[in-house]
């Protein structure tokens, strides 16, 4: 069993976070727990690589000392999977937003769904979501957004190794034209998936958004070996 020590020298804990969570409430949490079951005064928590409210997975939460490598693990590759809802497309690029504009999808193929792919491996140029953290004179990009006001965003250079399309399905809605596709991506720090649906939209001449998005490894971190909150708390001494 981990003790206090073991959290103040430092830990690195997998939490594989549910729907609906920032990850800011996630380290909230988790500090406030080991803080009341060690009466700990003070101890640094933070994470490796924010997760949207929308998405679940893996969390690589640091404690103690080991936040000195928050930065080292948020470099590292990761992975995820998800679903893209071609035929449409939402102004935040997920399900944060209402859909703004619909698309024909009758010119696309399973076949095309699979070449189109290819445009994006390696690296890229992105431009993050005007609904993102990112800040620019000061603000969050997101505020700008919420203001309803126009904002330059300038592209980064990204780098996708792998973009595997792993199920096509065209009966979701027939009669409104919507494919529901769904995607491994491995990916550099600084990849927004959400831009990557919107992209793969575009490549596709149609529309696209992000309806799920799921992170399964970091590095040599997996979600497999991620507890939950509630069993990180269960698992925490007993007073």
């Amino acid at each position: 069993m981990i003790t206090k020590d073991d959290y103040l020298s430092g830990q690195v804990l997998l939490i594989d976070k549910p729907l609906n969570w920032t990850s800011f409430q996630v380290v909230n949490k988790l500090r406030w727990e080991i803080r009341r079951t060690f009466n700990i005064k003070k101890i640094k928590v933070g994470h490796a690589g924010t997760l949207d409210p929308l998405a679940t997975g893996l969390l690589v939460i640091c404690t103690g000392k080991m936040t000195k490598q928050i930065n080292t693990f948020q470099g590292q590759i990761k992975e995820y999977t998800g679903t893209f809802v071609l035929g449409s497309t939402t102004p935040s690029y997920d399900l944060e937003t209402e859909i703004n504009e619909t698309f024909t999808t009758q010119h696309i193929t399973e076949r095309l769904i699979h070449d189109t792919t290819k445009q994006f491996i390696g690296d890229i140029q992105q431009y993050p979501p005007i609904f993102s953290a990112i800040k620019k004179d000061g603000k969050r990009l997101y505020e700008f957004a919420r203001a309803g006001e126009d904002v330059e965003i300038k592209p980064r250079t990204i780098h996708i190794s792998e973009f595997e399309i792993t199920n096509i399905d065209t009966s979701a809605s027939p009669e409104s034209n919507v494919i529901v596709v769904d995607f491994r991506v491995v990916c550099s720090k600084g990849t927004y998936i959400r831009s990557l649906a919107n992209d793969f939209g575009k490549a596709l001449k149609s529309g696209a958004h992000l309806s799920a998005l799921r992170r399964t490894k970091i590095g040599d971190f997996d979600v497999m070996r991620a507890v939950s909150i509630e069993s990180f708390i269960e698992d925490l001494p007993s007073e």
